[in-house]
């Protein structure tokens, strides 16, 4: 699905909530979720969570999920999506590990939240920064390690760590028209 660049809606009160396999496949999804990605439940669930992904998103940020929640840390990340219309939506994720017998993952958990739309611009300039590296590369591991780069300098520059950064961005108020 090509992009609209429509946004879609959804409350502050809501909660988007999906549980995935190790793999990353869908084996729940609330119905805010089913309505919000325009999805029906039976083509999200069994599908890869990356049904979703919006091609803005870069993936360096993803590399960073990947690199942290098999570890059993939680991650909190600021995520475009890509609805099944084309049009898109922010979310503030939560992703956790699911954990079976013996401490083992077995799959993971997401909550996620509405994005105040100053906070939207201030996440999308970073991220569109980060796409510019990686879409300069040619090939996934030149594309990776430039996205890395490109994130890890952004945050050297700000002086924190990218959990410091997401946490600066989501207790400010919207109204400050996109102040850190």
């Amino acid at each position: 699905m090509r992009p609209t660049g429509v946004e879609r809606a959804f409350g502050p009160e809501e909660i988007i909530v999906s549980k995935t396999d190790p793999k990353g496949v869908v084996t729940y999804a609330n119905d805010v979720f089913v309505r919000v990605s325009g999805y029906a439940e039976d083509e999200i669930v069994g599908a890869p969570h990356s049904l979703i992904r919006h091609p803005a998103m870069p993936r360096a940020v993803f590399r960073l999920m990947w690199d942290v929640i098999p570890t059993g840390q939680e991650l909190f990340a600021y995520v475009l999506n890509l609805a099944a219309d084309g049009g898109h939506y922010w979310v503030l994720a939560h992703v956790t590990a699911s954990r079976g017998p013996g401490g083992r993952v077995v799959g993971y958990h997401s909550n996620r939240r509405w994005v105040p739309p100053a906070t939207q611009r201030t996440v999308g300039d970073l991220y569109a920064r980060i796409r510019a590296a990686e879409d300069a590369e040619t090939g996934t591991p030149a594309a990776l390690a430039a996205g890395a780069a490109a994130l890890d300098a952004a945050l050297a520059e700000a002086g924190v760590t990218y959990d410091e950064w997401v946490w600066s961005l989501a207790g400010r108020d919207d109204a400050d028209g996109g102040a850190a």
